[in-house]
């Protein structure tokens, strides 16, 4: 049986998820194939930060996601103990949810939202399975796929053995992970290599707990994450819904089998505590993996197929989901007809730098944790104990800057794009740690407020908006649009002039500046560069 779709997605983790509902929102019809009959429900990743929550907010999920996870008063603290019912060695404090949403910036009108991975993904799952214009094929194989040169042509079987079926598309994308099969049919390598990170990077093991008495009556006061630092012995306890349920991270050896691991968490809180373990799962930290390449032909790699990461910033799935918000408007302009040639080329271009950025940057930040000093005397009640204690706090302070890393979260510029017209203006710096707002062509566009509640991004329209900053007009574009069937929007934002230090700015569906200027430039030849040269 053939299916004849628009897009076809192998896999149905987040990444696949939210590029097939940004497809659906642009009227393109896409199938996901995904193994699995539903998600699967181990955490993984706790950070849904500030980028990937402008893209649910512009898809209406934000407020969906921000009701899962903690609790919007619970702390969202790092704490450095030698137990839990020890010593705290330092902390850095951290806005609850309801804190950050009271006092939002400027810049940031959907702050960072810590939910695991898992409770997030069943919200999208949801969203998935009632949305129009997607067909999901659950419990599905993915056996491969021939490129036909006008198409794609997918096999597929049942995932319990069956017939084989073939869905055909215009585009195959691959959001199936760092071993999934479409990367290894094409034939394409990861480059980059492991950095040795001490206690974050090897072999390490995940656990899914349930310790009831945990928080009630151990934990001194509450955080999102608990370091549990004593010499010979780290690990990592997450808080996943502030209640009883946890996702620890140790390295492998130290906790083997369930005997291992209750008397490894007995050690870790100090205090004997019941345990139920939920699950459990290998994993490798130090890694930053980026393919060589990210399309061949009709054949794209999304997310960990095109990156892999360590977990230090969370960065992983949340550069997955830029990728999506990249691709999403080329694919949709490519199959709706008023993308130029290379508009869909343009993805690799601008988005394997972003991942060789991002990968660095995760790298770069755990760095820091490989050299703490673990004194023998470190959970000691003596003198040369409270010594070691006074030397480590400093170092552990000066972590903070992996919970604070806003220059990557926002800070993603195409830079060299062939799609992106330049100003000449020089690039302003680009640190990890915070946001530097630009309009400079290849930026996220700097954002505004022109209501209490709503957000300069909330009046974008789903194509191309041409904001007009000052009295210019605009007719000679919006007619050029018009011919070439361009989604154009124009919007008349004069206060927010001193941001865009232009009169006029063209920010594409993907709230990233493509063009600024005093006067335009010719519509034709402005609009043919940032559609991916002259239209089919």
């Amino acid at each position: 049986m053939t299916s004849d779709q628009q897009v076809v997605i192998v896999g149905a983790g987040p990444v696949g998820m939210v590029l097939a509902l940004d497809l659906a929102s642009r009227g393109v019809r896409s199938t996901v194939i995904e193994r699995n009959t539903a998600h699967r429900a181990y955490p993984k990743g706790n950070t849904h930060n500030c980028r990937t929550m402008e893209h649910y907010r512009r898809l209406g999920l934000a407020d969906a996601v921000r009701a899962v996870g903690l609790p919007p008063e619970h702390p969202t603290d790092v704490a450095y103990l030698t137990r839990l019912n020890g010593y705290e060695l330092h902390r850095h404090r951290m806005p609850s949810a309801a804190e950050k949403l009271a006092e939002v910036a400027d810049q940031v009108p959907e702050p960072l939202h810590r939910a695991n991975q898992m409770y997030v993904e069943q919200v999208l799952f949801d969203r998935l399975l009632r949305t129009e214009h997607i067909t999901c094929l659950l419990g599905t194989e993915f056996l491969g796929f021939e490129d036909t040169g006008d198409g794609v042509e997918v096999r597929t079987r049942p995932a319990g053995g069956g017939p084989e079926q073939v869905v055909t598309g215009r585009y195959l994308v691959g959001c199936d992970g760092s071993r999934g099969m479409v990367r290894r049919q094409l034939g394409i390598p990861y480059e980059g290599g492991a950095e040795e990170l001490g206690f974050l990077s090897g072999l390490r093991r995940s656990k899914h707990l349930r310790i009831p008495s945990l928080i009630k009556d151990v934990v001194r006061e509450p955080a999102w994450q608990y370091w549990l630092v004593r010499p010979g012995r780290i690990a990592t306890l997450i808080t996943l819904d502030a209640r009883d349920e946890f996702r620890m991270s140790v390295i492998q050896g130290d906790a083997d089998d369930d005997e291992a691991l209750r008397a490894f968490i007995d050690d870790c809180v100090g205090e004997h505590v019941d345990v139920e373990i939920l699950g459990s799962q290998d994993w490798v930290a130090g890694l930053a993996l980026v393919a060589d390449r990210y399309q061949h032909g009709r054949v794209l790699l999304c997310g960990d197929a095109a990156h892999l990461f360590t977990p230090t910033g969370g960065f992983g799935m949340n550069t997955g989901i830029d990728d999506a918000a990249n691709l999403a408007w080329k694919l949709a302009a490519d199959i709706r007809g008023w993308a130029g040639v290379s508009l869909v080329d343009s993805y690799e271009a601008e988005r394997r730098p972003a991942g060789q950025r991002n990968t660095r940057a995760a790298i770069d930040l755990a760095r820091p944790v490989r050299d703490i000093p673990l004194a023998p005397a470190l959970d000691e009640d003596s003198d040369e104990g409270r010594r070691a204690r006074a030397d480590i706090a400093p170092r552990l302070a000066a972590l903070k800057e992996e919970f604070a890393s806003l220059g990557v979260q926002l800070g993603t510029r195409y830079e060299g794009s062939p799609i992106i017209w330049p100003d000449g203006t020089p690039p302003p710096e680009n640190p990890y740690d915070r946001y530097v707002p630009t309009a400079r062509p290849g930026a996220r566009a700097p954002h505004l407020w022109l209501s209490p509640t709503e957000s300069l991004f909330d009046v974008l329209g789903p194509g191309f908006t041409l904001l007009r900053l000052a009295d210019r007009d605009t007719d000679c574009l919006v007619m050029a649009a018009e011919r070439r069937e361009i989604p154009l929007t124009v919007v008349d934002v004069p206060l927010a002039r001193h941001l865009y230090e232009c009169d006029l700015a063209l920010i594409r569906p993907d709230q990233h500046v493509a063009w600024r200027g005093n006067e335009l430039p010719d519509s034709d030849e402005l609009l043919a560069r940032v559609t991916g040269g002259v239209t089919r």
